[in-house]
């Protein structure tokens, strides 16, 4: 096994509103060695399994899930002794994220566990994907199989991230024991015109021919560039059916191997299958599943003695019954013997088995040193980032329960989109998008964020019978393809906004049971939007169109505000002009007095004034009115 040249450590996604996503950041040093990330799910401690030192980096308290120990299925799988497995309660998907990766080919390989605390006759199903794309199915009877206990994949990573996922059927709780990531050469496994970062090679089976037993690539001193690919021997039944063979061996080197950008090892080279006698076809047969592409590489290299010239020993290769390379002459194809030579192509399987048969063209039988077989899946497109980020948001703040998951891609796999969510392929733009979002009924009890406004192609939204608060966010108006929209039932406050109005494809729209209040805009009953369906009842504050209050008495939000702010500012005059009327009394009395004390003259003529007002009679007291006949004088 290559050195660890990656020093590995955790810490949780910044993205809140995904539970379960473990990153795992990297100090990358571009050097000869390839990074290789290991991560012992479930563990609580950094830990180096015992055969090969080799380190695996814990993931305690960065997921989601839970842990708990488990039992090995496989011979091939690594000494590890614990695992993660997530609850239907956590969700239908879970999933971990590895960042901070350098673009390119990687190998991606997971083995699966029981878990001990679960009755052995209860082994989960469950399917994996790997970018968004499902790339495995767990069958019943897995656990009884060591080829079927662990998926392997190559990829190309894009975006600097890998996402792995596993996605619950309703058959026990998804469990994973170790995830490997492992840096291949960019052109690995180049297959021809179709090969590409679009496509996914996962592992259908990959067989040593001849060896005694199934061996890690670390153990054949393989280039750490071939991602440490474990080889099954094709003398285990439970891997492969084939024909009687006798066995090759041979310690002579091997011309032409551990060359880039596949680094065979030499190893596989030096032992092969037989046929046992002369003009017997030699036959593989391999389960796969069906309606698929697969692509199948053969290692040959020529090492029974003897035979040293080109049409000694040639045969033709058929799959399924139909011919796949004719006249294949090893010595000849490789310019001698002890020389190797890799023959690929891809193939079309309808059913669910790929028959290889190698058929003698001369007097030497036939004879193959390895073969590996690759389901060619193409991956699916994404949903668009800024649609993804968006939703997240909104799990987060609508206090989305934890059992709907939303985790990995909303839209893929197609097998599994996100519940609550409708998605919709743009062939124009090669990208899935949302169109619809449907959790009426479902406890949520935060509120509706304006980013809401990034899924512009929303046709649908229902969200009632919950309890979410606060304001109608005006995002909502811009969502030019909304056609039916139901809040009802909740706990939003405030009034309606005034943009509602520019839904014009708007056809039902229910806002009742709420606490709204406010005039409904009359853009939106009586502009543009005709045959709609209305329901604004149950509002107490609503008013403005049939069925609710006369707005008479009754000011809108915007009118309430100015009021509010006029009779401030009124108050704040008043207050000033008061102010001001009050000071310049002040000053006025203050100016008197002080003249006062500096004048005596003035101060008793004053005082003279003062008396003389004050003594003098009031004649308004004898005057009488004319019908006043005054005292009699006379008798």
């Amino acid at each position: 096994m290559a050195k660890e040249t990656v020093k590995a450590g955790f810490r949780l996604a910044a993205v809140a509103c995904i539970c379960v996503w473990t990153s795992i950041y990297t100090a990358f040093s571009q050097n000869a060695e390839p990074l290789a990330i290991r991560i012992s799910c479930g563990s609580w401690q950094n830990t180096h399994t015992p055969d090969t030192n080799v380190l695996w980096v814990k993931d305690h308290g960065y997921t989601g899930g839970s842990s708990a120990n488990a039992t090995t299925t496989s011979y091939i799988a690594p000494q590890l002794y614990k695992l993660r497995f997530f609850k239907l309660s956590d969700g239908p998907e879970n999933c971990y994220n590895v960042t901070h990766l350098p673009g390119g080919r990687y190998s991606v390989r997971m083995f699966f566990g029981l878990n001990e605390d679960v009755l052995a006759d209860r082994e989960p199903l469950f399917d994996v994907s790997i970018e968004g794309t499902q790339v495995y199915s767990l069958k019943p009877g897995w656990s009884m199989n060591d080829d079927q206990a662990y998926v392997e994949a190559s990829v190309f990573v894009l975006d600097t991230a890998a996402t792995v996922c596993f996605h619950s059927t309703g058959h026990g709780d998804p469990s994973v024991m170790s995830i490997e990531i492992l840096q291949l050469h960019p052109q690995a496994y180049d297959f021809g015109v179709q090969w590409g970062d679009t496509v996914i090679f996962r592992t259908a089976k990959r067989v040593d021919c001849g060896a005694d037993q199934g061996v890690y690539g670390e153990s054949y001193n393989a280039d750490p560039w071939g991602g440490n690919r474990f080889w099954f021997s094709d003398t285990e039944p439970d891997v492969v059916a084939k024909s009687s063979t006798r066995k090759l061996r041979s310690s002579n080197p091997i011309r032409g191997t551990s060359v880039a950008p596949n680094f065979f090892p030499e190893a596989i080279y030096q032992s092969a299958s037989v046929g046992t006698a002369v003009g017997q076809v030699l036959n593989y047969n391999f389960n796969v599943e069906p309606n698929a592409n697969y692509s199948v590489w053969l290692h040959f290299a020529e090492i029974e003695d003897g035979v040293t010239s080109p049409g000694q020993r040639v045969f033709d290769v058929l799959v399924n019954g139909q011919p796949f390379f004719s006249n294949v002459d090893i010595v000849g194809m490789a310019r001698g013997p002890f020389a190797a030579i890799v023959l690929h192509r891809t193939v079309s399987v309808d059913g669910r088995t790929l028959a290889l048969s190698f058929r003698p063209n001369s007097q030497k039988s036939a004879m193959v040193n390895a073969i590996e077989i690759f389901q060619v899946i193409e991956m699916e497109k994404r949903t668009l980032n800024t649609q993804v980020w968006s939703l997240r948001v909104l799990k987060d703040t609508l206090g989305l329960p934890l059992r709907f998951g939303w985790n990995g891609d909303p839209c893929v796999p197609q097998q599994h989109p996100w519940s609550g969510i409708d998605c919709h392929f743009d062939h124009k733009k090669n990208t899935w998008f949302i169109d619809g979002l449907g959790l009426d009924n479902q406890g949520l009890k935060g509120f509706l964020s304006n980013d809401i406004a990034n899924l512009q192609q929303l046709q649908s939204i229902n969200l009632s019978g919950n309890s979410i608060q606060g304001l109608i966010p005006p995002a909502l108006g811009t969502l030019q393809t909304l056609e039916y929209l139901d809040l009802s039932h909740n706990m939003f406050n405030g009034t309606i906004p005034e943009n509602f109005g520019n839904l014009t494809h708007l056809k039902k729209l229910y806002l009742n049971g709420n606490l709204l209040s406010g005039r409904v805009p009359s853009a939106l009953v009586g502009g543009p939007i005709h045959g709609a369906s209305f329901n604004f009842s149950e509002n107490a504050g609503l008013c403005g169109v049939p069925g609710l209050p006369s707005c008479s008495n009754h000011l809108t939000e915007g009118g309430k505000a100015g009021v509010a702010v006029g009779v401030i500012i009124g108050s704040l005059l008043l207050l000033l002009c008061g102010t001001c009327f009050w000071k310049r009394r002040q000053n006025i009395l203050r100016a008197q007095r002080l003249a006062l004390r500096e004048a005596p003259y003035a101060k008793a003529r004053t005082h003279f004034v003062r008396d003389v007002q004050m003594s003098r009679p009031n004649v308004h007291e004898h005057f009488r009115a004319y019908t006043d006949p005054g005292p009699q004088l006379l008798t």
